[in-house]
This record gives structure tokens, C-alpha cells and sequence, in this order.
């Protein structure tokens, strides 16, 4: 494979950028609309809950298929067509009558998420060795700036009770443009002749599961502050509705923001160290909301988890990108983890709080932050701690074609 031009991949850099923040955007404008959704398929929270977990089951019995597209159709040409119906599947939940086409609806939105989810982080992780710099901390800052951006869309046409049937065809129809512009700035990488295909649907790698730990922690804490933090407010300790809503905006705030410059400390540090330093930020941020004697301790605490674990599912995508023979089925493998985890935490923490007290749910929090701390070798194949040599990756079995 020939050297390529740092500009070329600049280009590609901002390209996957880009592709991240259409892909948040899908999410932000679903979730905004859920309760208009849930009023026009008619089910109660109960049913909503059966049919909210269709996604996640989507994503995980598609993702390992993401490998074998790319390698038949190419990379660039494989991430345009699984993120065109990615973003066009955002009109589909709205059209549900009932609880049963909605849950079809949503396995559809998950599987396209899934897969499009896999292909473009084996593309950022491809930049990111190229370039022989941490890139996917800023990638996945693209993503929720998305995220953010979709929600800001959602929450007005919400406001201005709009029908989301047509708010969610016209911002599927212009995050599709959106998509398919910014896909032609990635890398457009594909197989050659001699080189043995992925299998078409395999369990993932070994190395991937162990990966996935770190990451089932890490997405756990982000799921629970993200649903609960507002509810522990409100409930342990007295605040304002207004305030415990502001402290959810805030937490994703300080997400968005660590994503965006966690690359300098992933570079300066190694991903171990700053993984390291983020778990006990964390579980220092927990042990702060588990404790707090009043909001503005327990908002400082989420802050913390917040900041603490912002890089750790971007560094455990890059590990598992290189961590064998065949990256697009190890990531597969990390997504399905997560996605799982970020499935089950907020069940999880209403299950235990049911049982007990909010305050015992994030003592759980605290404990798998801590994971981090003694977990974080198992990312020492991540960026500066152990990237793909320039050598080897000129001998690499893939060919581009710019």
C-alpha cells in the first residue's frame, strides 16, 4: 500500500467526523419524540419499555454482519449505504399504529444503527493508525455534538407540537443528504483478489469480550447519570424540577466537551494511564453523589463521572480495532457489549432503587467506575500504547483507491 498524503488524510479525518454527527443526530431526534410515539402507537410504559428494547436487539444480531458488507461492497461504499438506512429508518417508528409494528420498526432503527455504528468506527480506527495520533476520542465528541444537535431539533418541533411523522421524513431527509455528502471524504478502502473474506455472521474475538468490560463499565455510568442523575436529584435531595433537568444537560454537556479534547491527553498520557486517571475521577465523582448533603455536591459528582469516563468507549473501539485479524468483527463484538450495557443500566439502577434507595444504585455506579482503574490494561493495544507501526501498516492485506 502506498504512503498517503497527510492532507488526503486530514480530509478522510474530518469526513468520519462528520458521518458521527449524522449518526448522533438520528439519535437525538428519535428520543426526543418518544412520547409522541408512544401516544400514537397507543401503549402504556409497560409496552413502551418491551419495545424500547428492540433496538438494542437489532443492533446486537446485525453488527457482526457489518465485516463481511464492507469487505463485498468496500468501506466508503459500505458506510454509504448502511448509513442512508440508518437515517432513513428514523422515519419508520413514527409511522407505528401499534405496539407490534412499532417493535418491527424498532429492530429495523437498531440493526441499521448497529451496523452503520460498527462500519464507521473501523474507518475512524483505520484514520487514527494512519495518522499515528488519537483521533477517536474527538469522533465519538462529534457524535454527541449530534446527539445534541438532533435533540435541539427534536425538543422544538416538540414544543411547537409538531406531527413527528413529518418532522422525523423531513430530518431523515436531510440527515440522509447530509450523510451521503460526508461519506465521500472517507477512506475508500477494499479488499484485494487473495484475501479471505469475513465470515458472514461469527461470534466475536476473545480479545473483543475482554475489551468489552471495560466498556460495559464506562457506558453503564454514562446510562445511569444520563437517566437517573435528574430523578436523584429530584428524589434524594429536594431540588427543583428545572434544576434536576438542567443537571441531565449538563452531564451531556461535560461528555461532549471531554470527547472533543480527550485526544491530546490519549496522546500525551497512553490510553492505559488516562483510562487509569479517568476510573478514579469517576469513582471519586460517585463516591461524591453517593455522599452529598446537598445538589450542588451531588451535580459536581456527576460532573465528575462525566469527565472521567468520556474516552473510555472511544479507546475501547480502537482497542478492539486492533486487537485481530479481522477489526470490523472485534468492534462488532465491543458494540454489542455496550450496547447492552447501556440497554440494561437504567432498569438496573430502577430495579435496585426499588429494592432499596437510589443512593445504593450509584454505590454500583461507584463500584464498576472503580472497574475502570483495574481494568484499563486491557486497552495497552490502543493508540500510543501500542499502535500499528508505519511498517506494518504499509504491508497491510488492503488497498486504496482515493
Amino acid at each position: 500500500m502506498k504512503a498517503m498524503p497527510i492532507a488526503r488524510l486530514v480530509r478522510a479525518r474530518y469526513a468520519v467526523a462528520a458521518v458521527f454527527c449524522v449518526h448522533g443526530a438520528v439519535t437525538g431526534s428519535f428520543a426526543t419524540r418518544v412520547p409522541w410515539i408512544q401516544d400514537h402507537a397507543g401503549v402504556g410504559a409497560g409496552l413502551l419499555g418491551v419495545a424500547l428494547a428492540f433496538p438494542a436487539i437489532g443492533a446486537s444480531v446485525a453488527m457482526p454482519l457489518a465485516g463481511a458488507i464492507s469487505h463485498r461492497f468496500g468501506a466508503r461504499n459500505a458506510l454509504r449505504g448502511l448509513l442512508a438506512l440508518w437515517t432513513l429508518a428514523l422515519s419508520l417508528p413514527a409511522l407505528a399504529p401499534n405496539v407490534y409494528a412499532l417493535c418491527a420498526a424498532l429492530f429495523v432503527f437498531g440493526a441499521t444503527a448497529g451496523m452503520s455504528d460498527v462500519a464507521m468506527n473501523a474507518l475512524g480506527v483505520e484514520v487514527e493508525n494512519r495518522l499515528d495520533r488519537s483521533i477517536m476520542s474527538s469522533l465519538h465528541g462529534m457524535w454527541s455534538v449530534g446527539a445534541l444537535l438532533g435533540s435541539a431539533g427534536g425538543t422544538l418541533a416538540a414544543h411547537l407540537g409538531s406531527d413527528a411523522r413529518i418532522h422525523h421524513l423531513l430530518a431523515s431527509a436531510v440527515l440522509t443528504v447530509a450523510g451521503l455528502v460526508a461519506c465521500q471524504g472517507v477512506l475508500d478502502l477494499r479488499s484485494t483478489p487473495d484475501e479471505e473474506p469475513p465470515p458472514r455472521f461469527a461470534l466475536p474475538p476473545r480479545s473483543a469480550v475482554i475489551i468489552g468490560a471495560i466498556g460495559f463499565c464506562g457506558v453503564f455510568a454514562e446510562g445511569a447519570s444520563l437517566d437517573w442523575s435528574a430523578v436523584y436529584l429530584r428524589d434524594e435531595l429536594g431540588t427543583s424540577a428545572g434544576l434536576a433537568a438542567a443537571s441531565t444537560t449538563a452531564f451531556a454537556l461535560t461528555m461532549a466537551v471531554a470527547r472533543l479534547v480527550g485526544d491530546r491527553g490519549v496522546d500525551r498520557f497512553g490510553a492505559v494511564r488516562t483510562v487509569r486517571v479517568g476510573g478514579v475521577l469517576a469513582t471519586a465523582g460517585g463516591v461524591l453523589v453517593v455522599l452529598a448533603p446537598h445538589p450542588g455536591a451531588a451535580m459536581a459528582g456527576f460532573g465528575c463521572i462525566g469527565l472521567g469516563i468520556a474516552v473510555v468507549v472511544p479507546l475501547a473501539f480502537a482497542a478492539a480495532g486492533r486487537s485481530g485479524k479481522n477489526p470490523s468483527l472485534a468492534i462488532a463484538g465491543v458494540a454489542t457489549i455496550t450496547y447492552t450495557s447501556g440497554l440494561i443500566a437504567p432498569s438496573a439502577i430502577g430495579g435496585i432503587a426499588d429494592l432499596t434507595s437510589l443512593v445504593v444504585s450509584f454505590g454500583l455506579v461507584t463500584v464498576l467506575a472503580f472497574g475502570l482503574v483495574l481494568g484499563a490494561g486491557v486497552l495497552r493495544g490502543s493508540t500510543r500504547d501500542g499502535a500499528v507501526s508505519a511498517p506494518a501498516r504499509e504491508s497491510a492485506p488492503e488497498q486504496l483507491q482515493s
